[in-house]
């Protein structure tokens, strides 16, 4: 239906309208690695996003914005002002060819321009318009703003995370902006799967919040599993009456290992020793029958002894010795990587993870993480860099809807684009 990328790719024949800011544009980069042609329209000037940093070469400037080119890649990029009336024209006309819209601004503000679901679906059928916002489009809390901290406090995440004595924290930059975007990526591919088989779009609606609640794996039913209630804990997990520790320090770092117990975990925590043991330091580690041990009946002392003997080994190896180990004897250990080592890790090099992207405008490329996962069919790929501000409205307005350069000169002058 609409410009493909470059090569064959699952969504090759679709076309993303995308009007996020920040709380939604990794929606949109995911849908353009599968290949859809998604269209980032910024409003004249500019995105707002464009200004936050950090900046290329630390040079703040809207075309420079690091977050603005990780989010945007893939995407071609049009302006176009929705609150006059001729924008908003030309937005009805771009939804006719389109076949999704995503959105992140407060719930009821696309109805109020005359654009919100029921009137796009009044010119395209199919069209499926995915709206995500901190709270959702109804509830007691739909209209609140929130900022990307908040949303990871009230999603339950910032409560897990940080030392018991100390005030809760959040984990590294805007997580919950992109559980977000998967959400509303995810969501517009199973209302896609409906409307295949179907013919009807609809509205997917994404509470940014509840997609952070999602992330907290079993500490929502921990009360109902074991009637109590998981608490921050820093460096460590407690189970029962029992803590045992999830970060070690390494010759060269730090690893993450969690001590293994019963069924599940026993067997692999058997194989470390088994390695600790060839190197004569398990100790009395050997006499313990990890299958049938349960941290319900171990008292503490044995846990901190047993986990002094494993720190004493793990200071004797480096991190890649370590997660080398633990791949041949097959046990779970994982390397807590800087940003060199995750450049320079053999996996990621082996699987051509990282892209290379041509800055012509700055005469540099620039290194990007590449797709999020590989297809035995067609695997998404990043292709080229996010665009400037309007790139391509002379090639969409003047090559696809026909306008004259004149045309695209006085709408320019006009604020409209």
């Amino acid at each position: 239906m609409n410009q493909p990328q470059e090569a064959e790719s699952e969504l090759a024949a679709y076309r993303v309208l995308d009007l996020t800011d920040e709380k939604g544009l990794f929606c949109g980069k995911i849908l353009a690695d599968l290949g859809a042609d998604v269209l980032k329209i910024e409003p004249p000037g500019g995105d707002l996003t464009r200004n936050v940093g950090p900046f290329y070469q630390d040079i703040p400037d809207p075309e420079r914005s690091l977050l603005w080119w990780a989010y945007n890649t893939n995407k071609r990029g049009i302006t176009l002002n929705l609150e006059s009336n001729e924008g908003r024209d030309l937005f009805k006309r771009l939804v006719s060819t389109a076949d999704f819209v995503i959105e992140s601004f407060p719930p009821g503000y696309m109805d109020e321009l005359g654009l919100g679901y029921t009137a796009l679906s009044e010119i395209n059928p199919r069209i499926i318009m995915t709206s995500i916002t901190p709270f959702g489009q109804s509830g007691p809390y739909n209209d609140y703003r929130a900022s990307d901290i908040t949303m990871m406090a009230m999603g339950g995440l910032m409560y897990i995370c940080g030392d018991a004595d100390r005030p809760p924290i959040r984990i590294s930059a805007d997580q919950a902006y992109v559980h977000g975007g998967a959400q509303g990526a995810i969501g517009s591919l199973v209302a896609h799967w409906y409307r295949e088989r179907t013919g009807e779009g609809q509205q997917v609606d994404v509470s940014i919040e509840e997609s952070v609640i999602w992330t907290l794996m079993y500490t929502v039913p921990y009360w109902d599993f074991a009637k109590r209630l998981f608490t921050r804990s820093g460096n460590r997990q407690t189970r029962f009456d029992v803590t045992y520790r999830l970060i070690y320090p390494c010759r060269d770092g730090y690893v993450c290992y969690r001590l293994g117990s019963g069924s599940g975990l026993g067997p692999m925590q058997a194989r470390l020793v088994q390695a600790m043991d060839a190197e004569g330091m398990a100790q009395d580690l050997r006499d313990v029958h990890w299958s049938e041990m349960s941290f319900d009946s171990v008292p503490q002392h044995d846990v901190d002894r047993w986990e002094e003997a494993m720190s004493s080994y793990f200071l004797q190896h480096s991190k890649m010795e370590l997660l080398e180990g633990a791949a041949e004897r097959d046990y779970m250990l994982f390397p807590v990587f800087n940003i060199k080592e995750i450049l320079e890790y053999p996996q990621l090099a082996a699987r051509e993870f990282w892209a290379e992207l041509d800055h012509a405008d700055f005469e540099s490329t620039v290194t990007y993480p590449g797709a999020l996962f590989k297809s035995t069919e067609a695997s998404p790929r990043v292709l080229r860099r996010a665009p400037h501000i309007g790139e391509h409205n002379e090639q969409l307005y003047g090559g696809e809807l026909g306008f004259s350069s004149q045309q695209l000169a006085d709408l320019g002058q006009r604020n409209i684009i």
